[in-house]
Parts: C-alpha cells; structure tokens; sequence
C-alpha cells in the first residue's frame, strides 16, 4: 500500500484513508494493522497530503480553537484531563495547526463523519498506536480507500488454501494444456485426476441468537446474509482449533480468537452504531445492514490473517 510501508530505516508509519475512515498502521517488520477513525463532520476541513507525528501527549488537556469557541462560546478555554476530556487519555499531534489523531470520550462517534478535523480513535486503538508510533513518524493522510490494496504477505499453500476457503471463491478455471508426445511404451494406462479443491468449512450458528437482544447483534441474527457471513468466520475458527493436536496450544489459540471477536464486536458497535429505540425505522436498518455486511466481510479476512499467524506459531495434527 503506497505511502504506509516503513521508511528506508525500519520505522513505522501511518496512512489514514477518508473513504475508509480507517487509520492503517505500518509497523517496523511491514506489518499492517488498522483501525476505525472519524473524520471531520460534513462541512469541516480535512487535511489532506503528507505530515508527520510533531508531539505526543499522554492524558492531554483540550483547548479548543478560538473558533471553536466563537461557534460554541459556551465551550471554555481548556478542559483537563479526566472522562471529559474530548481527546480521551493520548493525542498525536500532527503538523497541522488544532489537528491530531486522539482518543475521544465519544466512542460511538469513530467510524462516522463527526470530528471538528481531527481523526478520532477508539480508546483501545489509540493507546495501541500511541505505544507504536514515535514523534516524526510519517502520516499520509488520502481520499481514496486503501483496503483494496493493502499489501500481499507471502504465505504457505495451507495459507492460501485457508483463505480461499474463507472467502468460498469457486476454484480457478484452468486453461488445458497441449499434449505431450509421449511414446506408447511409456504412456500411463489411466488419465491422472486432479484431487477435487477442499470444500470451505461450514458454517456455525451463533448460540446467542436464541436470547440476545442488543440490536446490532439481533440483525446479524435475522437478517440471512448477515448471519451467514458470521457464521462463516466462526465455522472457520472451529474448524481451525479442531485441527490443534495439542491442547494447550489449542487453548491459547482459542484465547486469541475469542478476544479478537470481542474487540472486532466493541468496534462494530461503534461503526454501525444503532440509537436505541430506531431500529425499527427501515432507513436505519439498511444503513446498519450495509455497514454490517462490509464489517463482517473484513472480519472473514482478519480471520484468515489471525489464523495464518498462528499456524505459523502452532503445531497442527497430521502436520510435520
């Protein structure tokens, strides 16, 4: 992805796609990770270009802008840290003037159009960004989205495989090839047969669904597509822990993937946020459905990618 590899020196850093509303993180080894953000609110400036990490504040204090204060004169001069502060517990601050990637104390604001031109994060994000990047570490802020061309990893077949399976992709057409002349004496009696792909793994119900109520979680439960695309993603870590021959590494694995899940649920819920009492309106269902269905389909690539991290860490049955 053009502009988030690290520098000639190893460092990380830091690309923010407006189309996205997503902060991608390169660190030192070229890896990628990304976060939900919310971008300036309808009408507000966003910068846009190339600038760099200027200063870092841990548990700033918030002074808002002399036209901030104009708009909203009953706003004051500055609010110290504590659970009002707008820029949460840690603040970038870039090399624009009043603009810098932060926390929030609004968490169901991140993923939407709601900031004053700041890049808000989620509490858990920040902190993990804040920890990674150093001051003059390069951002790249863009419009156009990045997750179309993030960066391939090199992998193993049983990666691809697992990927493959994960997405349900038919397999690839193949174009035939031309006969050989091969002498009779040597011809094979029977044509060779190509061994049929692996079928992807099945799908997994989610027990909850009998019982929750939360209406974000009650759409994926309803809604087919919704629930198909999630049961996918948890019919795949079934199928990969079932695979484990040894049960501790099996329950570390299981670990991971159940706090993944857990962090993957407190960000869609900030994403496709659902006022309580709404969610009969049909304009707000679709919304969230649109919102859900992107989400749960990048949650079925984060599944693969986790899941190919730890094969590269965990000894499989039947595996060498």
């Amino acid at each position: 992805m053009e502009g988030t590899a690290g520098d000639a020196s190893g460092a990380p850093s830091i690309a923010i796609s407006l189309a996205d509303r997503r902060l991608y993180l390169t660190g030192a080894g070229g890896e990628v990770r990304s976060f939900p953000v919310a971008i300036g609110r309808p009408g507000v400036p966003i910068p846009v270009g190339d600038s760099t990490i200027l200063r870092k504040r841990r548990n700033p204090t918030w002074r808002p802008t002399a036209h901030q204060r104009r708009d909203k004169p009953s706003l004051p001069r500055a609010v110290p840290p504590g659970p009002n502060n707008p820029l949460g517990k840690f603040a970038l601050d870039l090399g624009w003037p009043a603009i810098a990637i932060h926390g929030t104390n609004e968490p169901d604001s991140v993923g939407r159009r709601a900031s004053g031109g700041c890049f808000r994060m989620l509490p858990a994000d920040i902190e993990t960004v804040f920890a990674a990047a150093e001051v003059g570490t390069p951002v790249r802020v863009v419009r156009d989205s990045l997750g179309g061309s993030m960066p391939e990893r090199p992998a193993p077949p049983t990666v691809r495989t697992l990927q493959a399976a994960v997405r349900a992709a038919p397999p690839p057409a193949t174009r035939p090839q031309p006969e050989a002349a091969v002498p009779a004496s040597t011809a094979p009696a029977v044509p060779a047969v190509q061994p049929p792909p692996e079928p992807p793994p099945a799908p997994v119900a989610d027990p909850r669904c009998a019982t929750v109520t939360a209406p974000l979680r009650r759409l994926i439960c309803d809604v087919p597509v919704l629930a198909l695309l999630d049961g996918r993603a948890r019919g795949v870590q079934e199928w990969f822990l079932a695979g484990i021959a040894d049960p501790a590494a099996r329950a570390t694995a299981s670990y991971d993937l159940i706090q993944d899940e857990r962090r993957f649920h407190e960000r869609v819920a900030a994403l496709c946020w659902i006022r309580a009492g709404t969610e009969g309106d049909p304009a707000v269902a679709a919304a969230a459905q649109s919102c859900l269905t992107t989400a749960l389909e990048r949650r079925l690539a984060d599944v693969a990618d986790r899941i190919a991290g730890l094969r590269r860490g965990t000894r499989l049955a039947g595996q060498p």
